[in-house]
Formats: C-alpha cells, sequence, structure tokens
C-alpha cells in the first residue's frame, strides 16, 4: 500500500485580515481529514502562525530555484513563504488530499500545486521543475513512520536539490525526526530551531544541509565586517593603552632617577659619574708610575 503525506501541524494563518469564519472551515478541514485518517492527517489543526514564520526563516529568497513544500494542507506556511519574499511562481506544493488541493489553488493564485505523494518524492517531481530546488520544506508527520522511511524520504530531497539546499521540517517531538547519529552517517548536519513556545502544542523546526555546506554557512555566520571592524578596534584600542601606561611607567622611572636626594637632574647625575671614573683613573696611573 502507497504511502501517503500528510497534512501534520498547520495552524490557520491567523492574519488580522483572514475572516474567522475562514480560520474556522480549515479547523473543520483538519479534525475532518484526522478523522478519516489520523496516521495520514497527523494533526487535527493546522500550523501556528508563529511556526509557520519560524519554518520560512530558514528559506533563503536570494538563492534561485524552485521552493517545494510538502503537505502543505491550507497553506499556512505558504503564506508565511509568501510574506518571506518566495514569488508565486516558485513555489511547487506537494499535496496527496484532493480536497487540499483545489483549496490551495483557489487561495494562492500563480503557485504550483501537485497531487502527489511525497514519500515518493523523486516520481512526484519528474518532469515538474525545469531546476534543483534551493529548499525543501516539509510538514510531514515523520514520527509517525518508520525510520527507514524518513532517512529514505531525506536522501531522495538531496538527491534532488542544489548542493547548497536545506530540507526544513518541524515537529512536535523533543528530538530530530531522522535521528542525529543517523543523518550525521549519511553526511547530513542537524540544526535545530528555539523551540516555538506560541505554537499549540509547542514545537521546534529541524534544518538538514550536507556537512560540507553546513560548514561554510557557519562559516559565513561569523564573517560578520562590522563585527570583525569592531573587534579590530577594540584589540587596537587595547594595544594602545597597554603601551600607554608603559610609556608612562618608564616615564616615572626616569622621574624618580633624576629627582634623587642631592641631584637636581640626569645630566648632573652623569656629570658626577664621569668625574668619579676620572678620578679613579688618575688613582690608577700614579699607582702604575709608583711601581
Amino acid at each position: 500500500m502507497r504511502s501517503q503525506p500528510a497534512r501534520a501541524n498547520r495552524r490557520s494563518s491567523s492574519k488580522p485580515n483572514t475572516p474567522i469564519e475562514e480560520r474556522i472551515a480549515d479547523e473543520a478541514r483538519f479534525l475532518r481529514s484526522w478523522l478519516d485518517n489520523p496516521a495520514v492527517a497527523g494533526a487535527v489543526s493546522p500550523s501556528g502562525r508563529f511556526l509557520a514564520r519560524m519554518m520560512a526563516r530558514y528559506v533563503d529568497p536570494r538563492k534561485a530555484g524552485p521552493v517545494v513544500e510538502l503537505g502543505p494542507g491550507t497553506g499556512a506556511i505558504t503564506e508565511a513563504l509568501l510574506a518571506r519574499g518566495i514569488a508565486p511562481g516558485r513555489l511547487f506544493l506537494v499535496e496527496f488530499d484532493p480536497g487540499f488541493c483545489k483549496l490551495l489553488k483557489r487561495r494562492f493564485p500563480g503557485v504550483h500545486v501537485i497531487k502527489g505523494d511525497a514519500y515518493q518524492l523523486a516520481q512526484t517531481l519528474t518532469g515538474r521543475l525545469r531546476r534543483p530546488p534551493a529548499a525543501i520544506v516539509s510538514s510531514l508527520p515523520l514520527l509517525l513512520k518508520p525510520e527507514t522511511q524518513r532517512l529514505a524520504l531525506l536522501a531522495d530531497a538531496f538527491a534532488c536539490m542544489r548542493p547548497d539546499g536545506c530540507f526544513i521540517q518541524f515537529t512536535y517531538g523533543r528530538v530530530s525526526p531522522v535521528p542525529r547519529d543517523r543523518a550525521s552517517s549519511l553526511d547530513f548536519h542537524v540544526e535545530a530551531s528555539p523551540p516555538v513556545w506560541l505554537n499549540l502544542p509547542p514545537a521546534r523546526v529541524w534544518i538538514y544541509r550536507r556537512q560540507e555546506q553546513a560548514a561554510k554557512s557557519v562559516a559565513q555566520r561569523r564573517a560578520n565586517p562590522a563585527q570583525e571592524f569592531l573587534d579590530r578596534l577594540k584589540l587596537g584600542t587595547e594595544k594602545i593603552q597597554l603601551d600607554l601606561k608603559k610609556e608612562i611607567a618608564a616615564a616615572k622611572a626616569r622621574l624618580r632617577i633624576e629627582t634623587r636626594p642631592g641631584q637636581s637632574s640626569g645630566k648632573g647625575l652623569w656629570a658626577d659619574s664621569a668625574l668619579h671614573s676620572s678620578g679613579k683613573a688618575s688613582s690608577i696611573d700614579r699607582s702604575h708610575h709608583l711601581r
């Protein structure tokens, strides 16, 4: 029997201009979907706007290529992606439920809606995309699936994405849907977002990247020109202060030598020393002649 993608954990977008009756209708659609097949639906309500924004935050709108969303449901995360700056023509929504497909087409003109199985990703996307995706955003209930199926989905996603693409998934669980050790063995890096406490129930977003791209991403985050300038400025200031302290200490030491009792200046001290040396030389000469 074929696996079906789910519309897990999607709360309505709850925008101020969204009519209350529309939000209630979305809740009712999810509840009905969950009652029909709990294992497929994964949740009884759509994702909240705070969770949707958190997921969209990890999609870089400047990267070229399409963005694929798996299990969009009523479109809460789709709306956040559009608000993030992803053009409608770049969005490809993979949804299994025909009712949700009709709703998405009506609600988001210009967005590509694909009725298909997200767990058969390569087959579902064949002939649909002209370029490799820049990111894949998933609301599938991965924790309800066997680990082998989760790993297969992640591998399929990276096989079709561009090298610096990322796979974004959320869960209500406390751990990564794809175990960290298994992801590491497949050369994937796992990153977790802060908890989204304002979602009901609270959730977390997980970001998967190829290891080498994750390292570059960390390096790029560290290479902040403004911060580097401030760091250099701070180091320079500290060096100047240290040199100044040394100069002041040296000046104080010279001052103590020059103002010892009975000596008015360094010149007098030098003259006394020279006189003493001259007298000592004369004594040596006299003793030589006596011999």
